[in-house]
């Protein structure tokens, strides 16, 4: 079947890039970082509607949703890295927030060609992952128009998940089988048709906000640190002692030492440290604060001015 992809401007020729094939190294690399420069202007435009994307995300992780992004080539590589990136950062459930990609895990990492045309297997792959109507599902495709990407919204909403479309062109047709709509009109690619260059870096900053904004909604962050960090490694090791040492002002020694109490959980040990309450104590009142550090110091502190009363 023939797809007229010539409306789309994506898919448009770039005037200032017409003549890149007789550029200098430095000249072309200039006019990369140039048009690279204008993303972050057409993301600022769609801020509106990435805050919507945001509360939708939050309340359904708020009620044992899940947030899954599903999307093909690129525009699926991309979903599946902001989503790997959410259980070291975080602390998450890997159930919490996943990416699909058309063609399965092979097409991670090579190209499976036609995977994106099939309307079908975009529902399918969201019916194997169980979806509910508890669930957000955002369908990620650069041109608008990817046959697997609609057939997932179409199924998602069907099912009554909720519905988020991610383009990079106005009126997508994506966007038609999709609660909300986030519309980032970056303009035609340095290299006609190449939506990995703009296109996706647009993708991964709309990402970035959807699940940085998210997580900081759940309690995941304390001032700027990241204090639901999983520490599964020596780099995230140290940086969570890093983080309690200067938060509480202790020594880098006490820091280490209370971290091994709490099996290198920062939230608590920083509780512990603040509130001056034991680990038993500091899991209670983030219990009770949902999470919040602020909120469990405050709390705390609460319960000593009763009891002092």
């Amino acid at each position: 079947m023939k797809v007229d992809l010539s409306t789309l401007m994506t898919e448009q020729s770039n005037n200032r890039s017409k003549e890149i094939d007789q550029l200098s190294t430095m000249e072309i690399v200039e006019l990369m970082n140039n048009e690279d420069q204008t993303v972050a202007i057409s993301v600022k435009k769609v801020l509106p509607q990435i805050s919507l994307a945001i509360e939708l995300i939050y309340s359904s992780l708020s009620n044992d949703g899940r947030l899954i992004y599903i999307g093909a080539g690129t525009s699926g590589r991309i979903g599946i890295l902001d989503a790997s990136e959410c259980p070291p950062t975080f602390c998450t459930p890997h159930e919490m927030v996943q990416g699909i990609i058309a063609g399965g895990r092979d097409a991670v990492f090579t190209a499976v060609e036609g995977a994106e045309d099939g309307r079908e297997a975009g529902a399918q792959d969201l019916m194997e992952k169980q979806l509910t109507k508890l669930d957000v599902v955002v369908g990620i495709a650069a041109s608008g128009r990817t046959p697997y990407v609609m057939g997932a919204l179409e199924y998602a909403s069907h099912l009554g998940a909720k519905t988020i479309a991610l383009s990079c062109n106005e009126n997508a047709e994506i966007s038609q089988y999709a609660d909300l709509a986030i519309e980032v009109v970056v303009g035609p690619e340095i290299l006609t048709g190449s939506t990995r260059l703009k296109s996706a870096t647009a993708q991964k900053m709309v990402l970035n906000m959807l699940t940085t904004a998210t997580m900081i909604k759940l309690g995941k962050v304390y001032g700027n640190l990241m204090v639901d960090l999983h520490a599964s490694n020596n780099k995230l090791v140290e940086r969570a002692r890093n983080i309690v040492k200067n938060i509480t002002n202790v020594s880098y020694e006490e820091a280490a030492e209370i971290l091994m109490n709490t099996d290198h959980k920062v939230k608590p040990a920083i509780v512990m440290l603040l509130a001056n309450v034991s680990l038993e104590e500091a899991n209670e009142l983030l219990d009770l604060t949902d999470g919040f550090v602020h909120k469990a110091i405050e709390k705390a502190k609460e319960g000593k001015i009763i009891c002092e009363k």
